[in-house]
């Protein structure tokens, strides 16, 4: 019986002495902020966004966080580039881009373990913004063609009754990602011509073309769609939207990046949104991408005039 004793007692001692040691490992773990502090609704997370999509992505945190009161997202708004470039470091897990990571960046990533997760969660477009004086807001693709390539520059061009002489565009930054759209939708390369310009925003290509008569602005069509929001009826109010028609057809229908036109893409210009995260456990950012791309996430990309990416448009509806 005493060998029993002896033997049983040192097990009970082994144990204690490993439950001790893992008590101590948790403890530590605290203190060092090792511990995984995230669940799909709770947690702090800074994400980055193109600041071509703010409206919607404003839109949709604001909703988020106020259903998950201990869910708390940081956005900041930044070019394409300074977003994609932060990404690859890994100083961001989640951003919105219209950008898709290429075959290589992935395998580069996956070659040190992470895997990225690309989720399209809209349809949005590029709206032609013109002063609201200028009696000529229909426009074929090939005379946008032909704007990019520096071939049309005044508006005589277009109608030689038009009083608003030499065109300039204007786009919201260097690095813009509505540039960057056109020059691989028109296979350019090189310098845009000397007639474009880029401002600082999107509110300043806005006021820009509001003020210049000869103005086309280049926007997302995420900053004036949604005609609930008292900010985008100001910036609509200022500026009237070009009609474009299909690609290559000089004559027939026009469309405006309205959501049906984006749907069936009879507007061409039309790109998808995208949530791209690198995160390597179910935490915040996945819970904020699995909303977005969720029914309830769907209804505000569909209520705000962008199409919804994840669900079939006649089972998503919106009652006033």
């Amino acid at each position: 019986m005493s060998g029993t004793y002896k033997y049983l007692r040192s097990i009970i001692l082994i144990s204690s002495s490993a439950l001790i040691m893992l008590m101590i490992a948790i403890a530590c773990s605290n203190r060092t902020g090792n511990k995984i502090t995230e669940t799909p609704t709770s947690g702090s997370i800074h994400i980055l966004a193109d600041s071509s999509f703010q409206p919607i992505v404003d839109a949709e945190i604001s909703t988020f966080t106020g259903l998950y009161r201990y869910a708390h997202i940081t956005p900041t708004y930044v070019t394409e580039n300074d977003l994609i470039s932060a990404f690859l470091d890994d100083s961001v897990k989640v951003v919105v881009t219209a950008w898709e990571p290429s075959a290589k960046q992935k395998e580069l990533l996956l070659n040190t373990q992470i895997v990225v997760r690309t989720t399209a969660v809209a349809y949005d477009a590029i709206a032609l913004v013109l002063n609201k004086e200028n009696k000529d807001s229909l426009l074929t693709y090939d005379n946008v063609n032909d704007l990019f390539t520096g071939k049309l520059n005044d508006w005589k061009s277009i109608n030689p009754a038009s009083d608003c002489g030499k065109m300039s565009t204007v786009f919201d930054n260097e690095k813009s990602t509505n540039i960057r759209y056109f020059k691989e939708e028109f296979k350019l390369e090189g310098q845009l011509p000397s007639s474009f310009y880029a401002v600082k925003s999107n509110e300043e290509v806005i006021d820009y073309v509001s003020k210049n008569k000869g103005a086309i602005g280049l926007v997302s069509v995420n900053w004036i769609c949604d005609k609930e929001d008292s900010t985008m009826r100001a910036f609509s109010n200022k500026i009237k939207i070009a009609a474009i028609s299909q690609k290559f057809l000089e004559k027939g229908s026009y469309f405006l990046p309205v959501q049906g036109s984006i749907y069936d893409k009879s507007y061409p210009f039309t790109r998808k949104i995208n949530l791209v995260s690198r995160e390597s456990f179910s935490g915040l950012g996945s819970g904020f991408v699995s909303w977005f791309s969720s029914e309830q996430g769907q209804r505000i990309v569909l209520k705000s005039g962008l199409v919804p990416a994840t669900m079939p448009i006649r089972l998503i509806q919106f009652k006033k």
